[in-house]
């Protein structure tokens, strides 16, 4: 008898492509992550330090970070998260357009919220790269003091070197993302190893007795150090976004067998050589490696920084193309950088913002030092909005009671409350960067989506209904639009409508095309449409046809392309014979419009600066006609 060897080749496979998948989650999701212990335990140790640091502190510190990891990182987001996916997709926005399809009363709280998020993630984005490249290139001053005055040149160098070359895609360079991330975190881990021995009652940090401990005996400065250690999470966000590009067994299988326990023997090998050199407070993590090695490691941090602000620069091109496709961000520019990886995308409106403000922060903090104190608010802001849509989540999506889902997230809630707290104190020390970065993109979020509803239900006022348009240019009258061949193709929000475009080309053209389309496109509250669900269409009269196309809100919005799915549905039309109409708007101010004056400007000047709707929608460029209108808003 023969047997089927299927499952025996199966396993293999299947095996192979969990650990590629775990080595480049390595990479991407755990890059930001990983650079914390170049400076988490360093800052915490700073405002206990005046007047020394007795062992117990130093235990009760170490002992905060490995259950803060354990907590919020192993528990909330590995454990439980990574669960709470949109079809496959995670992060902010896409857990925010997977409960607005089941929203009732409490639609705009939670709109509030997810922009919130999506805001503080922006922040993030931008002090990360900053913080991170800073903190790598400091060490040069252990290597030689004369390198301290070239500290902010190199990293601003990298940086721009870092910018430059986003054009180019991540393609090439993501390959080596995972094998160096890797490298990294096994030196971590390996050096942390080797210090514990310098002091073995580190091992009591494991008893969250001496975290609980040291924060009833620090009072005031035990809460202002807990914004220090909440550093060790910092990138957590980004497990929760790369859901979709890895999965969530590669990314749970890298969090437990190499990121969790390198972070934790290298906090505890921090914490050992502190114990025994107390004059290594400075800067543990790299006094921790011998001279010799101090170079290399430097070069590896600086490599494993580069990756991390990679990781978090692509996490904000994403972001925004998913605010985009729900309606959050007017149109921009998106180029894809690979021809395999629809996620690899490239925003250079995007990238610029955040070239200069990565920048500014450099120049004007300095040090890594300085910037940490303006760190964490963007992300312990984050993390609580994630917790409070996660209520939602149970709630909508996993049918729990509100009692159920408040006993398991409360805690959590407080906790991440606490945390949040503590870095409002350092608002004053530079922790109101972030609050303003946050609080600029959550205005021009709200004033893009309350514009756009305003502009629609004003153009719907005056719009004729297009079943009336129709029935009155199909009658036969001397007054009658000359049919002229071809096709036309009129794009339109409002299907019910009639098109401004179409109405403007009878009016001063006085012509109507044999066959035309009035097509709408639509962003679904999920990743991707299947390609047999992107066309619908239904026929309106002899000449008319109603058209709609579907796309996922992390998908191309190519029309060109879609229109080919048409002809399987027995719509037959040439697209060099096609023309595409297009409504051209310009936007004036009006005090009465529901908006304050200031928005009214802000919205109109974003609505000038989208890019054009041909480009967006990959329209061939020589068959679109723009005809203009004007509108009070």
């Amino acid at each position: 008898m023969t047997q089927s060897h299927a499952p025996s080749t199966q396993e293999p496979k299947d095996l192979r492509r969990l650990l590629v998948l775990g080595l480049g989650s390595i990479g991407v999701v755990y890059g930001d992550i990983g650079t914390s212990p170049l400076y988490a335990f360093r800052e915490a140790l700073r405002p206990v330090s005046h007047d020394g640091v007795t062992d117990a502190e130093i235990i009760g510190l170490i002992s905060l970070m490995i259950w803060t990891l354990t907590i919020i990182v192993t528990i909330k987001y590995v454990l439980f998260l990574l669960r709470a996916d949109n079809q496959g997709e995670g992060g902010t926005l896409s857990l925010l357009a997977l409960l607005m399809k089941s929203a009732n009363g409490h639609a705009s709280i939670l709109f509030f919220m997810g922009i919130a998020g999506a805001a503080l993630f922006i922040g993030d984005a931008m002090i990360t790269p900053a913080l991170s490249v800073l903190s790598a290139v400091e060490g040069l001053k252990l290597v030689t003091p004369a390198l301290s005055e070239y500290v902010v040149p190199i990293a601003v160098v990298i940086l721009l070197m870092l910018f430059a070359v986003q054009s180019k895609g991540t393609a090439a360079v993501s390959n080596f993302f995972g094998p160096i991330t890797l490298v990294w975190f096994l030196v971590m881990g390996g050096i942390g190893f080797v210090h514990i021995a310098d002091d073995l009652s580190i091992f009591k940090a494991f008893n969250p007795y001496y975290a609980v401990s040291f924060m009833l005996s620090e009072g005031y400065v035990g809460i202002i150090v807990l914004g220090a250690v909440f550093l060790t999470v910092t990138g957590a966000e980004a497990l929760y976004a790369d859901l979709g590009h890895f999965g969530r067994r590669p990314i749970q299988w890298a969090w437990f067998l190499i990121v969790f326990p390198a972070l934790t023997l290298n906090y505890l090998g921090q914490g050992a050589f502190v114990l025994k050199n107390p004059e290594a407070m400075s800067d543990p993590f790299f006094l921790m490696f011998p001279k010799w090695a101090l170079l290399p490691v430097v070069i590896l941090a600086t490599a494993a920084t580069i990756i991390a602000s990679q990781a978090v620069i692509t996490g904000a091109f994403s972001l925004t193309r998913q605010a985009i496709h729900l309606g959050f961000l007017p149109r921009m520019a998106i180029f894809h950088t690979s021809e395999t990886h629809t996620g690899q995308i490239y925003l250079p409106n995007v990238n610029t913002l955040l070239m200069f403000g990565v920048m500014a922060l450099v120049f004007v903090f300095g040090s890594s030092e300085s910037l940490a104190t303006a760190y964490g608010i963007s992300v312990t802001g984050a993390m609580v909005v994630t917790t409070v849509l996660s209520f939602e989540f149970l709630r909508m999506r996993w049918n729990w009671s509100a009692l159920a889902a408040a006993a398991v997230l409360l805690p959590l809630f407080a906790l991440e409350f606490i945390f949040l707290g503590a870095n409002m104190l350092k608002i004053h020390d530079g922790g109101y960067v972030p609050v303003l970065i946050a609080a600029t993109f959550i205005i021009i979020m709200w004033t893009w989506r309350r514009g756009t509803q305003i502009l629609h239900a004003k153009t719907r006022h005056i719009d004729i209904p297009l079943a009336s348009f129709i029935k009155s240019i199909e009658r036969k009258s001397e007054h009658a639009p000359v049919a002229v061949p071809g096709t036309a193709v009129f794009l339109t929000s409002d299907p019910e409508s009639t098109p401004a475009a179409l109405l403007h080309n009878i009016k001063h053209n006085h012509v109507l095309h044999n066959q035309n389309f009035i097509l709408t496109i639509r962003t679904a509250n999920t990743p991707k449409v299947p390609k047999s669900e992107r066309v619908s269409m239904q026929p309106l009269s002899d000449r008319f046809t109603l058209l709609e196309m579907r796309f996922g809100f992390m998908e191309t919005q190519n029309v060109s392309q879609a229109l080919g799915l048409f002809r399987k549905s027995g719509l037959k039309f040439d697209i060099m014979s096609t023309s595409f109409y297009l409504g051209r708007r310009k936007l004036v101010p009006d005090a009465e419009s529901g908006m304050p004056h200031w928005q009214d400007r802000l919205f109109i000047a974003l609505a000038n600066a989208a890019i054009d709707p041909s480009d967006y929608f990959r329209l061939p460029t020589n068959r679109v006609v723009e005809l203009g209108s004007h509108v009070i808003i």
